[in-house]
């Protein structure tokens, strides 16, 4: 009888757990700061699902509302970190390898408005 309780609270832990994660995505079209050139709308949710690991991007920076804007105006990430180290860089990697990829050219993220 124990491990039936057992089982039962694991199973009920899983789907809560579960159900909080699928919930917890944030937004699913962030617009981000981007200086001069215009804001960058960033396709959140796409890039969640197509890379499955949100670490990828949020080891540079915290899972936080304007979380880039806020370190660059604490000094704590150079102008162009984030595009250059992560962005271009995955995209023509997924071009080389002859996968869909994102824009790897300023003006098709930055859109003056």
């Amino acid at each position: 009888m124990r491990y039936r309780w057992a089982i039962a609270i694991i199973l009920v832990s899983v789907i809560f757990l579960g159900a909080t994660a699928v919930q917890n995505k944030g937004a699913a079209q962030i617009s981000i700061d981007g200086g001069e050139r215009g804001a960058v709308s960033f396709p959140h949710h796409r890039h969640q699902d197509k890379l499955g690991d949100c670490n990828i991007c949020h080891s540079y920076f915290p899972q936080e509302p304007r979380a880039i804007e806020q370190l660059k105006q604490e000094g704590k990430l150079a102008r162009k970190e984030i595009m250059n180290k992560l962005c271009v860089k995955c995209h023509k990697a997924e071009k080389s390898a002859g996968n869909a990829a994102g824009p790897v050219t300023c003006s098709k993220c930055h859109q003056k408005g």
